[in-house]
């Protein structure tokens, strides 16, 4: 895995790509590591800031809770955990509650029991069509606990 120091200049201009896309304040962060999965997935790391490139979208990293709670959520029942851990997209029976999101907008798969962070997607659809869904996939999965994501993150930071 190949790893970079970005410039002060691309530092900026890649905070304020993902301030753009996430629509939210970033952290004040002065430096920012690239660190090259493969040739369209990187892992970018700053001072207590970690996201990940996919393509030309910005995921919040699943470590980073703080910044997940800012992001709309889908609350995912007991039974759809194993599914979701292993990479499934979120399927409608398997939500009991949600936030107000818009459809194709960066989402947080939440566990019911103890409020963890599962996994970050994409919706699929609008939560204003919730209601009226019976099944379907609602959450594209794009980065989960355990995923090749996490475990490169562990050979970063140790």
């Amino acid at each position: 895995m190949k790893s970079n120091l970005l410039s002060k200049s691309n530092t900026a201009e890649t905070l304020e790509e993902i301030h753009s896309q996430w629509n939210m304040e970033m952290p004040k962060t002065k430096t920012l590591m690239i660190h090259e999965i493969d040739d369209e997935i990187s892992l970018i790391t700053g001072d207590d800031f970690t996201a990940i490139k996919y393509g030309e979208i910005y995921l919040p990293f699943l470590s980073e809770t703080v910044l997940l709670e800012k992001f709309p959520n889908v609350v995912v029942d007991s039974g759809a955990i194993k599914f979701v851990c292993n990479g499934a997209n979120v399927m409608r029976p398997g939500i009991k509650k949600f936030t107000k999101f818009d459809k194709d907008q960066i989402i947080c798969v939440v566990e019911e029991k103890h409020n963890k962070f599962l996994a970050v997607g994409r919706s699929l659809v609008a939560s204003d069509e919730l209601p009226n869904m019976v099944k379907g996939e609602v959450v594209k999965n794009l980065h989960y606990i355990s995923d090749r994501f996490w475990e490169a993150a562990k050979n970063i930071k140790k």
